[in-house]
């Protein structure tokens, strides 16, 4: 298990120009925006504006804080997005334009090159277990104090897990909110 402190993450330019992101983790360690496999990141969004497009490339999209945003996509489709809907999952290669809902929010972006990786998203709230049974699990701390296979995660932090049979989860807190990635090499 390699666990990623909050301090520790790069923060960096959006490919746009228009903010920055936080990069949790990215495969291969060290690749740009042109040329990774997958990417876990976080963004303050504080005005609309087109997404980035990234060819060949499938995200999930998750409203952290904030009252939310609405995806408007360049065939018409329209989405809207907040703490309370599940993760969604598009095409990062799709014309994408984000109106925010009455003021900034924070997001979770997960990135996985298609045809190379795949990846699915959940956003868990108590203790329990997960199938960690192939490819990786990346576990991200919202909320709360919580314990992974016995090791601490505070609130932002996160924890890279290969190929387990299962992971115990346990939390302190009232207010406990953690997101689990899968990643499954194509």
């Amino acid at each position: 298990m390699r666990i990623i402190r909050a301090a520790d993450c790069k923060v960096m330019p959006w490919k746009n120009g228009g903010g920055t992101t936080t990069e949790i983790a990215v495969a291969p360690e060290g690749a740009s925006l042109g040329d990774f496999d997958w990417r876990i990141s976080m963004a303050h969004v504080g005005a609309d504006g087109p997404f980035s497009s990234f060819p060949g490339i499938d995200r999930t999209l998750c409203v952290l804080s904030g009252n939310g945003i609405r995806l408007a996509f360049g065939d018409g489709e329209t989405v809207s997005l907040d703490r309370t809907t599940p993760p969604f999952f598009f095409a990062a290669d799709r014309a994408v334009d984000g109106v925010l809902v009455n003021g900034a929010i924070d997001d979770l972006n997960v990135m996985s090159r298609r045809g190379r990786w795949r990846h699915r998203v959940e956003r868990l709230s108590g203790e329990g277990s997960l199938p960690a049974s192939e490819g990786l699990l990346v576990l991200l701390a919202r909320k709360g104090d919580w314990l992974v296979n016995r090791v601490s995660l505070a609130a932002g932090d996160s924890a890279i897990l290969d190929a387990l049979r299962h992971v115990e989860l346990g939390v302190s807190g009232s207010e406990a909110e953690l997101y689990a990635v899968w990643l499954t090499a194509s």
